[in-house]
């Protein structure tokens, strides 16, 4: 029973969220919100944006964390790591957390018109359509990243998530069992 590659586990890129680097991070939210993933009959919403030159070369990924760290206000950014968990594992005065948290989504807001490109993370891996399931799973755990994008002649034609992955795993693990 062979494996599958990467070019036949793939969603096509043109079925993958994508975005212009010049896209702002509040455009961004939005389509990571009302985007939808369908593969064999299961949606799921995205976890990464893929970002793109004009030229459609592609420049990097935004995950939702880097939402996050972006629209993070900067006296949080500047503050020692020590200091930001004292600040948000201590009991407050509930009449004081409105107060506190209307000046955090004030913050939130102008952070919010920063393009993705100043908060995207580099593509460190990619395999080819070619390639074996094997290649597609140790690039994912000796990156530590869970998409990773399926590039033919210089262009990317698609991604293989984690769940891709673990799902094609799932199918031969349960044909090996089927068989005497």
């Amino acid at each position: 029973m062979p494996t599958k590659k990467a070019g036949e586990i793939m969603i096509p890129l043109s079925n993958y969220p994508h975005i212009p680097h010049w896209t702002t991070i509040r455009e961004a939210v939005a389509i990571f919100r009302t985007s939808q993933i369908e593969v064999n009959g299961i949606i799921s919403l995205p976890r990464v944006l893929l970002v793109f030159h004009k030229d459609y070369s592609l420049l990097g990924l935004v995950r939702r964390r880097d939402i996050f760290r972006g629209l993070e206000p900067k006296f949080l950014r500047t503050m020692p790591h020590t200091h930001r968990r004292e600040l948000f594992d201590m009991e407050v005065d509930i009449n004081l957390i409105d107060l506190s948290t209307g000046k955090i989504a004030d913050a939130m807001c102008e952070l919010a018109d920063q393009q993705v490109a100043d908060i995207m993370q580099p593509i460190h891996s990619s395999v080819a359509p070619d390639d074996h399931l094997a290649k597609v799973i140790y690039k994912m755990i000796n990156r530590d990243i869970t998409l990773v994008p399926v590039i033919d002649n210089g262009r990317v034609v698609g991604v293989i998530r984690s769940v891709d992955a673990l799902e094609e795993i799932g199918r031969i693990l349960e044909e090996k069992a089927q068989q005497p």
